[in-house]
């Protein structure tokens, strides 16, 4: 930085650059002319004199403060903000601002050596003609993440993990005594000892966990789990306290519920379930019928405060890897004491409904219960019971299915968004190896059970939230859904206007819904389907937890919350818990602990999916693996400017056909009109384009999958 006197001239731009790194650097000094002078090595007149002009400059952008007539500071209103760093293996990272605005590029050398996820504070740097926004990364305030997973690489004197997906700009050093017995191609858990600073670019670490070797089911599964500091494991003194607890219902208990052992009652559940959470009842009263949404009442069991119910709180959800769940709760509750299993007498928390031939609401109450199932069903049972096969209590099943048929449709009607999401699923052999992929479609046998959740749900959340104008209501967590983006819905809008669509971007919340679902229909089994699918999506906002009620745009309810799955959700455990106290009269709860809560079971709901994608991915490298050079018809399932996205008709396994591979053009990416376009011969991929690729390569480890454009 330095300038020797009579040698090479500094020029505006480079002085300029000087400043800003001065300021940026010292975010909270002030600094008089003198100290920039002398921190520069400013010594003819001319340059301070430009210095000068420069933070004059500087100020009118509002890069600086100006503090009295000689001194400057930077301008932290708007040059300093908190936020997210995202750190991208490309090198692209960035800065997501708290305030939610646009993220903003972060080059390497100005990350401070940040990790994915890790809170920062970063200074804008002054933009420079023709170059993007830039942001510094000026000081790490905390870490997302302190453990991190790889393979153990172990040489003569020292050892270092690599992690996967270069979540690291180097690789972890661990020394020899550290290792706790790890060699070479171990897969291993890592905790971070000391971060990367101005004096020692090093990560050290030390191996808290050896998970066995690469390649192994187990092992790939854990790793997953480990990487997004999910647990592998459950805690013996929590299984102890689920040991201890006993299952038994006294007289005295069934007494103070419902009895509803001798109304007619099943679960309807996946055929490979084992926690059955929730449980309809139906019986005819007089001119109505009455259902019961019942559910399994965890917080009877699992006290406030107690051993399990911390670890619940930190779990906040169980995960659903492919070939395995991760329970929130130790599997003697989940799968027996809580668990609605046949001809077994349980204790439910209970929506009981009496609804007419419409499925119109009469009156409702929620109640806690005991109930006594009379069968376990399948989804693929009742979906045959419902196409006309005879079975048990088929008369019954198809009620509930008439019922659910009419609250399905008054709820479309009322503006819910139709998205019908098909799910990847696989089936596994007994050593975890996927023989068979399969998307899973929504039948009317999922949508009884779904029809009845929500309506539950939404009862629930109205109970609490609906109240006379001016009484405040008591504190519950909300499921909330806000209305999608406004550019993104404009963007659609442009989108799918080339297609001869039409869509409302503007009006009530209804008429928007009530436009996006005439094009979802519009579009049902033409070429543009997916596309038009995958692009509307974008453009809506992720669900989530609050205490802050703005109703769940995409369901179109004024109020809804989650209270059908205490077994694995925990925001529906504290829900049961409050309105426990509320019928007892009970005072409204702290809502600032309550938000604290909400904030992290979204969180926690995000990392859960986030190793359930993982888990999907790799799996599905490990079942293409033996089909390298295979032809197959596919379509293009996003792009993007370093390759196209392809999903395989036949099993729907995606891999990635990179832009070096696409050689007989140079391609532009058109991010607006989600397709690359060449510029010889102007040949087009499309986003939803029908193609015919082979399958190139397969990589387990970075559960990558590599397509070629077949001839």
């Amino acid at each position: 930085m330095s300038k020797k006197k009579g040698g090479k001239r500094l020029n505006k731009r480079m002085l300029q650059e000087m400043l800003q790194t001065l300021f940026q650097q010292n975010p909270n000094e002030t600094f008089s002319f003198k100290q920039v002078f002398k921190a520069l090595k400013l010594d003819t007149h001319p340059m301070k004199m430009m210095a000068v002009d420069l933070m004059e400059e500087m100020a009118w952008d509002d890069f600086l403060s100006k503090v009295s007539d000689n001194s400057y500071r930077l301008n932290l209103k708007t040059q300093v903000q908190e936020g997210t760093f995202i750190r991208k293996a490309n090198g692209k990272n960035s800065f997501q601002p708290d305030d939610g605005g646009t993220p903003v590029f972060v080059s390497e050398r100005n990350s401070l050596f940040a990790m994915n996820g890790d809170r920062v504070k970063v200074a804008y740097m002054a933009r420079r003609e023709k170059h993007i926004k830039e942001a510094m990364v000026v000081e790490i305030l905390s870490h997302k993440r302190d453990q991190a997973v790889g393979k153990l690489k172990v040489e003569k004197d020292y050892a270092f993990l690599v992690t996967e997906g270069n979540i690291f700009v180097h690789d972890v050093l661990i020394p020899k005594k550290k290792l706790k017995g790890g060699k070479t191609g171990d897969k291993a858990v890592v905790k971070i000892t000391q971060w990367p600073s101005k004096d020692s670019k090093n990560i050290v670490g030390e191996v808290v966990d050896i998970l066995g070797k690469e390649g192994d089911n187990t092992v790939e599964m854990h790793a997953i789990l480990a990487q997004y500091g999910l647990p592998y494991k459950y805690p013996k003194a929590v299984e102890e306290a689920a040991e201890k607890i006993d299952p038994g219902i006294t007289e005295q208990e069934i007494k103070r519920r419902e009895d509803f052992r001798e109304v007619f009652t099943c679960t309807i559940d996946p055929k490979d379930a084992k926690d059955f959470d929730d449980a309809l009842s139906i019986r005819k009263q007089g001119k109505l019928w009455e259902v019961g949404v019942h559910i399994a009442d965890v917080s009877h069991y699992v006290k406030e405060g107690s051993v399990i119910d911390k670890e619940a709180t930190k779990r906040a959800t169980s995960v659903y890897l492919v070939d395995r769940t991760i329970p929130m709760l130790p599997e003697r509750l989940c799968n027996f004491i809580c668990s609605l299993r046949p001809d077994e007498e349980k204790l439910c928390y209970s929506v009981i409904f009496h609804l007419d031939e419409e499925a119109n609401i009469k009156d409702y109450h929620i109640a806690h219960t005991v109930i006594k199932s009379d069968r376990r069903y399948a989804y693929e049972e009742v979906q045959e019971i419902l196409t006309g096969k005879d079975g048990d209590y088929a008369t019954e099943l198809r009620t509930l299915d008439k019922l659910a048929k009419c609250l399905r449709e008054r709820r479309f009607k009322g503006g819910a968004v139709k998205f019908d999401r098909e799910e990847l699923h696989f089936d596994i052999d007994e050593k975890g190896k996927p023989v068979r992929a399969y998307f899973k479609k929504s039948n009317d046998a999922t949508q009884l059970i779904e029809e009845f959740m929500l309506l539950a749900n939404r009862t629930v959340a109205e109970s609490i939230g609906r109240v006379k104008k001016g009484v405040k209501a008591k504190t519950l967590p909300y499921r909330i859904h806000d209305q999608p983006d406004p550019t993104k819905l404009e963007t659609l809008r442009e989108f799918v206007v080339k297609f001869g669509y039409k869509m409302k971007t503007s009006g009530t919340k209804g008429a928007i819904s009530k436009s996006l679902n005439a094009l979802m229909d519009g579009c049902q089994g033409k070429k543009e389907q997916k596309l038009i699918e995958t692009v509307a999506l974008r453009a809506m906002m992720k669900a989530k937890y609050s205490t802050h009620n703005i109703g769940h745009y995409g369901l179109a309810f004024e109020y809804y919350t989650h209270f059908t799955s205490p077994i694995r959700r925990y925001p529906d455990t504290m829900v049961h818990r409050l309105l426990t106290k509320y019928q007892d009269g009970a005072r409204s709860a702290n809502q600032q602990k309550y938000e604290e809560l909400c904030e992290h079971c979204s969180d926690m709901e995000q990392t859960a999916q986030m190793a359930e994608r993982d888990s999907i991915k790799y799996k599905m490298v490990e079942f293409m693996e033996d089909k390298i050079g295979n032809e197959y018809d596919a379509h293009i399932s996003g792009i993007q400017s370093y390759g196209i996205y392809c999903e395989i008709d036949e099993n729907h396994c995606e891999g990635m056909v990179p832009m070096r591979d696409l050689d007989d053009d140079y391609y532009d990416f058109d991010e607006r009109n989600y397709c690359l376009v060449g510029r010889r011969h102007h040949h087009k991929y499309q986003l939803g384009d029908p193609v015919r690729i082979k399958v190139a390569r397969a990589n387990l480890e970075k559960r990558q999958l590599d397509f070629i454009i077949a001839d």
